[in-house]
This record gives C-alpha cells, structure tokens and sequence, in this order.
C-alpha cells in the first residue's frame, strides 16, 4: 500500500487537473456561445415579438375598417387606400414572422451545440469518475483507511495522509454532484431545444397563412385599381372639391392664429406698460445692510405650456382611442390618379363609426367652426402650438374652454356614400405647419 502511495496521489492530481481543465472548457464554451449570441438575440426576438403583436393588432382593426366601408362605386377609393395600408402592414408582418424564424433557427443551433458538448462532458465526468473508483478499489483505499494513517513514520507525515483522503473523499462527492447538475442541465437544454422546434413550426404555419392572405390581398388590391383607373374624372372632380374645401379649411386655420398671435402680443405689450408704470410710481426702498435685495421673476404660462409641449415629442396620444393612418403629412402623388400631386396640412385617421375625438395636450379652445367638406373644425392652443381636429360630426367644447389631455372635444363624422369615419388632424407651430406623425406615438 505504502510502495503505491506515490502513483495514487499522482493519479488523482492528473485526474484533478484533467476534469478541473475539462470543466473550465466547457463553460468557457457555454459563456461564449450564449454571451456572444443568446444576449443580444433575446433582446432582439423580444422586440420581434412585439411587433408581431403590434402589427396583428393594426391589421385586425384594418380588417375591421375594411368589413364597414360600403362595396360601392362611391366607397371604391377609400377601400383601395385601407386595402393598401392593410397589404403594408401585412408584408411588414410576413418579414418579422422570417426574422422570427431565423432568430429560432439560430437558437436552435446554439442549443444543439451545447447539448452535444454537455453529453460529451457527462460521458466524460462519468469515465472519469470511474476510473477514479476503480483506483480506490484496486488500491484498497477507502477499506484500509486507519491502517493507512497509523502505518505512517511520523504525526505529520499521519496528517499529510489525513489531509489527503479527506482531499481524494471531497473530490469524489464533487465529481458526482457534477455529473448530477451537467445531466440535469442536459436534460434543461434539451427541453429548450424541443420547445424552440414547436415554435419554430408554428411561426412557418403562421407565416405561410400570412403570405397567403397577402397574395389575395393584392389581387384585391389590383382588381381596385383598375375600376379606379376606369373612373378617374369622378375621381378629378371628387379631388378639386376636397382641394377647395382644404383651402378654406386652411384659411379658416391661419386666421384663428393670427388673431390669437396678435391677442398675445397685445396683451404681453400692455402687461410690459403697466410693469413699467408700476416700476416707475414705487420708490425703491434703500437695500437693508446684510440682506439682499429680491426681484420677483414670473415665468409666462404661454412658455411654460409651450416647452411641455415639446418635451412631449413622439410621445403624445392619438386624437383617436383607434385608428389608421390613411393620409399622411406633406406633398405626395395621388394614389390611384398619375402625375397628380396631392398636398396634405396634416394626417387622416380612420376610425370607427362615431369614436370620440380627443385633445392630444391640455390647452385651451381658441377656434371653433364649420367647414363644408370637413364639417366642424376645433382648434386648441398650447402656448406656441396649436392642433387643430376637423371632420367632427359634433363638437362638445367652445371658444375659451380649458381641455385636459385626452379629454373629448366631440365625435368624428361618418361619410354615408362610403360608411367610412375619418379624424383630419393638424399640428402648427405659430403659421408653421408640422408633421402630426412626429409628434404622437407609435
């Protein structure tokens, strides 16, 4: 037993180091496979996620739109713009949905890595740990324990070998705990691997209803525009009427703000008078040694109202609870109509029949009105800005009235000839207008 002393210790020092250098490989391994990819990739399918969520939303409330407008001739070009936001929104979720599914796939093959290097690292620990019994077996060890102490020369010599079979009996419970914990993380990543699969097999169900839907999409789409193409001087006439009415719509606008710039200046002009006759008629008290003198400042509420409101950038709400966008800000081409341009103050939202409209800041009513092609017009001021709602059937505020965020100021109106309800929805910074879409939220 003495004469194998030196080849036992031996042994289990190689096998020591041998499973220690084993073990740091793998989970050097785990670590980067899983900080270089699973990290990031996490974050990434999260934010997929969400805007498959977000994007199946958008389209039911499209479909729903889409169910309410009338199957007629007058009702024809609203259908072919709500039809193609509803395709946009579509092939936008087609491509998330693959994006999905490669981020799966790639998922997919981490897992299969590391389950194989895990195997590969059980059956290993498992030889290991073998080997190491069949030593202790061969040498007798653990049975001649206390001979093994008492048959050594001296009390250090008893306590280096104490030392040692507590270090070689630790060493073994070590090895088959981590066995245990690598079979059952194993078994963990396998499970995973089995999970990713199912849901990769439905998202490819899911895209490909998606991608079917989309192709019968278009060729609505396209049957749409050929009746349009047929009709296109109702169309002409239909678009120089809307071009008057936005005209007037647009002179009704500047006039509220000017005379509400002019209102403000005339006040701030008779405010700066009076500040000064007051300045001038009060005698200035001679300055108390040790206190200092204090000028009051007063911040004006149109300042303070003005900077809150562009804080608030992109994060303000609709003026409608649900909607679509089907006319965006600026000039653009006619959707259906070649080399026509049309020019847009602000954005149309599409909702449903009767949605209440409500103000998107807290502010004050400084115009109310009625325009033939846009029915009543309310306008509210926030300091600097101004957002102005028209096409309401009904308004439920009036000139001078203070509104709260998203507190209603009346109901959208309803076109008969197509059963289709739309919010037009303007934002200006004094006699400049501004896109609406940079201001509300996603």
């Amino acid at each position: 037993m003495m004469n194998q002393r030196p080849f036992i210790i031996a042994s289990f020092n190689h096998l020591s180091f041998t499973v220690s250098h084993s073990k740091k490989i793998l989970w050097l391994l785990l670590f980067l496979l899983f900080a270089m990819g699973t990290g990031i990739a996490q974050q990434n399918r999260k934010e997929l996620e969400d805007k498959r969520k977000k994007l199946l939303k958008d389209i039911e409330q499209t479909s729903t739109l889409l169910k309410q407008t009338k199957e007629d001739k007058e009702a024809t070009l609203s259908r072919y713009v709500t039809l193609q936001k509803q395709i946009s929104k579509r092939q936008q979720l087609v491509e998330t949905l693959q994006a999905e599914m490669q981020f799966l796939l790639e998922n997919v093959e981490r897992t299969a890595t590391v389950v194989l290097a895990l195997n590969d690292d059980t059956e290993r620990l498992k030889a290991e740990y073998t080997k190491i019994a069949r030593h202790a077996y061969r040498q007798r060890l653990l049975r001649s324990k206390w001979l093994f102490l008492l048959s050594a020369q001296s009390f250090n010599d008893a306590f280096r070998r104490w030392q040692y079979l507590r270090q070689y009996d630790r060493y073994r419970q070590r090895q088959a705990r981590l066995i245990l914990d690598t079979q059952q993380t194993l078994l963990d990543k396998i499970k995973a691997l089995e999970d990713r699969k199912r849901e990769k097999e439905n998202l490819l169900g899911t895209e490909k209803r998606q991608s079917q839907l989309l192709g019968l999409e278009m060729e609505a789409k396209n049957r749409l525009l050929e009746t349009l193409k047929g009709d296109e001087s109702r169309l002409a006439r239909d678009l120089e009427s809307k071009q008057v009415a936005a005209t007037k719509l647009n002179t009704a606008i500047e006039k509220v703000i000017r005379e509400e710039m002019e209102r403000i200046r005339r006040e701030e002009k008779a405010a700066a008078a009076a500040a000064a006759a007051n300045s001038a008629a009060t005698p200035v008290a001679p300055a108390t040694p040790g206190k200092a003198a204090v000028t009051p400042t007063a911040t004006p509420e149109v300042s303070s109202i003005s900077k809150d409101f562009q804080n608030n950038k992109g994060k303000l709400p609709w003026p409608v609870k649900n909607g679509v966008i089907t006319g965006h800000f600026g000039r653009q081409p006619h959707p259906t109509i070649p080399n026509i341009e049309i020019v847009n103050n602000g954005i149309d939202i599409r909702t449903d029949e009767g949605a209440p409209v409500r103000s998107i800041f807290e502010g004050t009513v400084v115009g109310t009105q009625f325009i033939p092609g846009f029915d009543y017009m309310v306008i509210l001021q926030h300091g600097n800005y101004y957002t102005v709602y028209s096409n309401l059937e009904e308004v439920s505020v009036k000139k001078g009235d203070k509104v709260a965020i998203r507190q209603s100021i009346g109901k959208v109106s309803t076109d008969r000839k197509s059963n289709t309800s739309e919010v037009h929805f303007e934002i200006w910074k004094e006699k400049t207008r501004l896109n609406p879409q940079e201001w509300v939220g996603k």
